[in-house]
């Protein structure tokens, strides 16, 4: 994939890349790695990069198709997959899962509800509680627009071998854990 900018030398692809990102190996240290090695890895930066653009680009395109925002598509993805499961999705599960509060839920809820996405519904066993499910209309759609594309991903995994798949998970976690921000780095940057 060519990233827009590639040609001058700064796109998306070579932004990634530990010589031009970390030129004086301030954070990286290469001294081990052999110039094959450092472009097979630059390699799986553009990659990463390439994902990420293509997930951000399928997220925004699916966004103006629904004409929703990132916590309404989060929701109904929710709700279709708790309606694929046999689970009476509620309320509260969708706080929890989108990790907001309750009253940001009722507004959320209140939006997709006028717009004709969800209904709310008795809750078929707790008489305190709402039962919300997607409309008929809405999860077609979902299914047929970014349902289809994100399908696609399957198709890619299948395609490899057991063991590729075995190290294309243990990258993926491995780099989920490095990635994810820590206080501490944080805090210490602040406090420099």
């Amino acid at each position: 994939m060519t990233f827009p900018g590639d040609e001058e030398g700064l796109g998306p692809a070579s932004m990634y890349h530990a010589e031009t990102a970390d030129p004086h190996e301030e954070l990286v240290d290469r001294s081990g790695v052999s110039p094959e090695d450092l472009q097979q890895i630059n390699r799986v930066m553009e990659a990463l990069a390439a994902l990420r653009t293509a997930e951000n680009e399928l997220s925004d395109a699916s966004r103006r198709y629904m004409k929703l925002n990132e916590s309404d598509m989060r929701a109904l993805h929710y709700l279709i997959v708790a309606r694929n499961q046999g689970i009476v999705a509620t309320p509260g599960g969708i706080a929890t899962h989108l990790g907001i509060s309750t009253a940001s839920t009722t507004k959320l809820l209140d939006r997709l509800e006028r717009a004709g996405h969800v209904l709310r519904q008795a809750h078929p066993s707790d008489r305190r509680a709402l039962a919300i499910t997607v409309t008929e209309e809405t999860r077609a759609a979902a299914m047929n627009t970014v349902g289809r594309q994100q399908a696609r991903r399957f198709g890619v995994a299948a395609g490899l071998a057991p063991a590729e798949r075995e190290v294309v998970i243990r990258f993926l976690q491995e780099m989920a854990r490095e990635i994810t921000p820590s206080p501490e780095i944080w805090e210490s940057a602040t406090a420099e």
